[in-house]
């Protein structure tokens, strides 16, 4: 049976073209980031420049950035263009900072890293990735992750992400 339409895809080949589950592009439709058309029988269609769409996300992604600042960056382009080149040369550039801040603070981690085996976390005065800077002395005396609700203590190991 020959294909309908050769500039549309179906959901299996968009993923397999791209790369990714079709879970991924339900889930980045129902996010906004992609489109479907649908056929008659109310099957997903997706136009191939969808494929460049997907590769812009993807490789924001990989750079760590989240979907919603991506939803960001592509509503800025008029109803659901495909990104061009200079399109990923300018939403990049606005990323580039954070990523340098991103890559000093773990370049930092690294450093202080070493100093991990000579403390072994007996001294959270000194636990330079525990307690940065002594910042729980600002919180008094004792063992102030120690002492807070169960609750509370949880959040506050999870730390930054």
């Amino acid at each position: 049976m020959a294909k309908e339409n050769p500039s549309v895809l179906t959901v299996g080949e968009m993923a397999a073209r791209a790369g990714v589950p079709i879970s991924t592009l339900h889930y980045y439709e129902s996010r906004g980031l992609i489109k479907a058309d649908r056929s008659p029988g109310k099957q997903r269609r997706f136009r191939r420049a969808t494929l460049r769409r997907i590769a812009f996300i993807r490789a924001a992604q990989t750079l760590g950035i989240g979907l919603a600042e991506i939803t960001q960056a592509l509503a800025r382009l008029p109803e659901q263009r495909t990104p061009t080149k200079a399109d990923w040369a300018r939403l990049s550039a606005a990323w580039s900072a954070d990523l340098d801040e991103r890559i000093a603070a773990l370049q930092a981690l690294r450093d202080r890293l070493a100093g991990c085996i000579g403390c072994g976390c007996l001294s959270l005065r000194a636990c330079a990735l525990y307690n940065p800077d002594d910042a729980c002395a600002s919180q008094g005396s004792g063992a102030r992750r120690l002492n807070l609700p169960k609750e509370s203590a949880a959040k506050e190991t999870e730390g930054p992400r």
